[in-house]
């Protein structure tokens, strides 16, 4: 355990308690008791760079260690993580049997439902509150009854709920006040995912957004975490086929190889497919994921590389698949004299078993900034999302290393 975090209970609220959410959550539990090794946590396993003797972030930096996490969240379905593993079916029978009695102790509490959001979801069990600003206010009370309940000295909110349908930022996002002022007359325009966050910066804690929901693209939501002097960072994970895409998108690029087009596509069962079969749903996936490769395949400068690239997304809901995601890409590329040339990535992943750790380190991260007092966007973190929000005056980049060296620069600093 690392002997220089602050000492007390640290609380992860996960708004959306589904198969990414309960999979992080038995995964800790699962390091706690029976020693698993939190693959792919950074956090837990990234070793410090630049040093003889390696020691790992976790050993230089005060994390929350793993033994301080309490969890809790809100669904519009299950009523704790026992129910939803079960339901996402990620887990085997095992793993499942062996964190039950831990994982039937995070409750989740009611969440707020906008069917003009998230149409094809049975909400069964949505917040009474009909107005935003009735919604609003009890979920800052939801925030702080958890906190103050588990007696946590500290506490994250994470944006783990489903895909809404995209709306457009609007003048109604620009300032807090406009937006107070849009909640205040129940705008449609104002989603729950919006109001989620909102409400956690104002109950006074962190908020990640690990969705493509348009959280950090309101710059209201921006200013009025820097105003709260609360870090915030989003958006949408990056863990499987986008992953790859930067990777080798980047390699392209640096390599400068002409792409011709991008063709990709996936597979899913799970609850996060179904609620992307709806065509104003996925289009939130389909902006995230497709702005990916315009830094690293950039049209303006190279125009005789990239100019007219065909870039597709396409998600298929597929039932039998469930959580075992398979996601395929097709590249058209060319090389010397233009002579052309193929290539094509067929990743058969888990879901949510790569985006459990990502979801671990972003907590534990976002909670070191609001330790070190870091307030408005933490863009330090953007390898973990498609759509890396930006500071102000900063150029978003999707390029793996580079993103990767900001996130090492800014630990170290914080040594």
């Amino acid at each position: 355990m690392n002997q220089q975090a602050t000492s007390g209970r640290v609380g992860v609220f996960c708004v959306g308690m589904g198969a990414v959410a309960s999979t992080m959550i038995a995964g800790v539990e699962l390091a706690r008791r029976a020693g698993r090794v939190p693959v792919g946590s950074l956090s837990e396993l990234g070793a410090v760079p630049g040093e003889a003797a390696e020691r790992r972030w976790a050993d230089v930096l005060p994390l929350a260690p793993l033994d301080a996490l309490v969890f809790g969240g809100v669904d519009l379905i299950e009523t704790d993580a026992a129910g939803a593993a079960r339901t996402a079916g990620v887990l085997d029978a095992a793993d499942l049997a062996a964190t039950a009695d831990f994982l039937a102790t995070v409750k989740a509490g009611r969440g707020l439902h906008d069917p003009g959001y998230v149409r094809l979801l049975p909400a069964v069990r949505a917040r009474p509150e009909t107005g935003k600003r009735a919604q609003l206010g009890a979920m800052v009370r939801e925030y702080r009854a958890f906190f103050a309940g588990a007696g946590c000295a500290r506490g994250v909110v994470l944006l783990t709920l489903s895909t809404e349908a995209w709306r457009d930022p609007g003048e109604l996002h620009a300032t807090p006040e406009a937006f107070l002022a849009a909640v205040d007359r129940d705008d449609p325009a104002v989603s729950p995912s919006q109001l989620y966050a909102w409400a956690a910066l104002e109950a006074g804690y962190p908020v990640v957004n690990c969705t493509p929901n348009p959280v950090l693209d309101a710059p209201a939501i921006v200013t009025f975490a820097e105003r709260r002097g609360l870090p915030i960072a989003g958006s949408d994970l990056k863990s499987g086929q986008t992953y790859m895409k930067t990777i080798v998108g980047a390699a392209l690029g640096k390599r400068l190889l002409g792409v011709h087009g991008w063709f990709s596509t996936n597979i899913l069962g799970n609850r996060d497919g179904l609620v992307l079969d709806e065509p104003q749903n996925f289009r939130a996936k389909e902006i995230t994921k497709g702005g990916v490769l315009d830094d690293l395949l950039d049209a303006k400068r190279h125009p005789e590389l990239y100019a007219g690239m065909e870039h597709q997304v396409h998600i298929h809901y597929y039932p039998p698949k469930g959580d075992n995601k398979e996601a395929w890409d097709a590249i058209q590329l060319f090389g010397w004299l233009g002579y052309g040339m193929e290539l094509k990535i067929n990743f058969q992943c888990r879901d949510s078993i790569l985006a459990a750790p990502l979801v671990l380190d972003l907590a534990r991260f976002i909670d070191l900034a609001a330790q070190k007092g870091a307030a408005g966007v933490q863009s330090w973190l953007g390898n973990y999302f498609k759509n890396p929000a930006p500071r102000p005056g900063e150029i978003p980049t999707n390029d793996v290393h580079v993103q990767l060296a900001a996130l090492e620069r800014q630990l170290l600093a914080w040594r």
